[in-house]
């Protein structure tokens, strides 16, 4: 059986008091009454002008926050015309709810618009800046957070929770792998037939192996492989993530006394940095498959000549280059996607919001970390 509770129609008295105006209101004053109580409002607004207005709401029933913010808009309307609006009120509850709703009103006042181009656009520009500031100090925070409870593990090795990486792991390692391989087998083909395509203009084929071994191994495989895991991975993160602090899941683990960093973060961020490595490692190999059979296809060029050039022409250190970069792509990838889910407010849009910039910053920064790569290797000539 349901019970429902009626409310009563809300209403508002005006009457002069002393040389003042006082508004006396009662009955409910909430969303479902909210058309009611704009229309009393505006009338009251429309009364020749007091210095001094006093609502009285000893008499109204019930107050939500579309009932305040009511009130509170039409307290700052009459604010901007030189005129004092107090409110009067025995529930301290009325009290917390016109406080907030007048601090948000403060806290997010509405932005007017700019007619100047160049203006908006160094505005733009500033907060841009901001909001990377912002980011790089929350990225910075993660990375020191992590390394202390990398530190904890280390003196407690059950506090790295090795269960929760090998989960982690099986999610973002094995589960890639299929699509990891199909994807570089295809570019490894893509990059051999460009490639013999113009070199056979000028009776160098040969040379393919050559550009496909050295450009797979030194840069195509890992940045490929790290944009694929941040679009599956660090999307999954986030997504997570977020979900869990829209359900309030996280500040139910911190209520607990368990650290979200060790429990949450760390075994996501320790089984990226270890299944990174092994999937550029199977990707560089589908990446060859994939150029040899297109050599042996379309150039003529036999699968034991494809070997016999590819060992000449690349090395140990080749084939090294691009793993080395893995693990700091990982990095990145998983402190990116993390930070971006901890920033999820309550709501589904901010949720997609999050996890679209996730994707987005964090494939920006794998060529930006890739590229910082190439200067320093090829600073040490190697």
């Amino acid at each position: 059986m349901m019970l429902s509770v009626k409310m009563d129609a809300p209403d508002l008295v005006t009457a002069e008091d002393g040389g003042s105006l006082l508004l006396t209101a009662s009955g409910a004053w909430g969303i479902r009454q909210s058309d009611s109580c704009e229309k009393l409002i505006e009338q009251a607004a429309s009364q020749p002008a007091h210095s001094t207005i006093r609502v009285d709401l000893k008499s109204v029933s019930f107050l939500d926050t579309a009932g305040a913010w009511l009130l509170q808009r039409f307290q700052m309307e009459q604010a901007e015309q030189g005129r004092d609006v107090k409110f009067i009120y025995e529930d301290e509850r009325f009290d917390i709810l016109l406080k907030e709703v007048k601090r948000s009103e403060i806290d997010n006042p509405p932005e007017e618009p700019l007619h100047n181009s160049f203006v908006t656009y160094l505005e733009y520009v500033g907060k841009a800046t901001r909001q990377l500031g912002n980011d790089t100090r929350d990225v910075l925070a993660m990375l020191g957070a992590m390394t202390a409870a990398v530190t904890a593990g280390v003196a407690h090795p059950s506090r790295m929770r090795p269960i929760s990486i090998g989960v982690q792991f099986q999610r973002s390692c094995m589960g890639a792998v299929p699509i990891v391989c199909l994807m570089s087998f295809l570019i490894g083909g893509i990059i051999a037939q460009q490639g013999g395509f113009y070199l056979r203009q000028f009776g160098a084929e040969i040379f393919v192996v050559d550009l496909s071994g050295i450009l797979v191994l030194r840069e195509i495989g890992v940045i490929l492989t790290a944009i694929m895991v941040a679009g599956r991975s660090g999307s999954a993160y986030t997504a997570e993530l977020g979900s869990m602090k829209m359900q309030e899941e996280i500040d139910a683990l911190q209520v607990t006394g368990l650290r979200v960093t060790e429990v949450l973060i760390l075994p996501r961020l320790v089984a990226l940095m270890i299944a990174l490595p092994i999937l550029v490692f199977l990707a560089n190999l589908a990446a060859l498959v994939g150029a040899g059979l297109t050599c042996w296809w379309y150039l003529g060029i036999v699968p034991y000549s494809f070997l016999a050039q590819l060992q000449a022409a690349v090395t140990v250190d080749t084939a090294l280059v691009g793993i080395v970069k893995a693990p700091f792509m990982a990095l990145i990838i998983g402190l990116i996607a993390c930070m971006e889910g901890m920033k999820v407010e309550g709501s589904s849009e901010s949720l997609g919001r999050h996890t679209t910039v996730s994707v987005v910053k964090s494939i920006f920064m794998v060529i930006v970390v890739d590229g910082v790569f190439a200067i320093f290797f090829a600073s040490i000539g190697f």
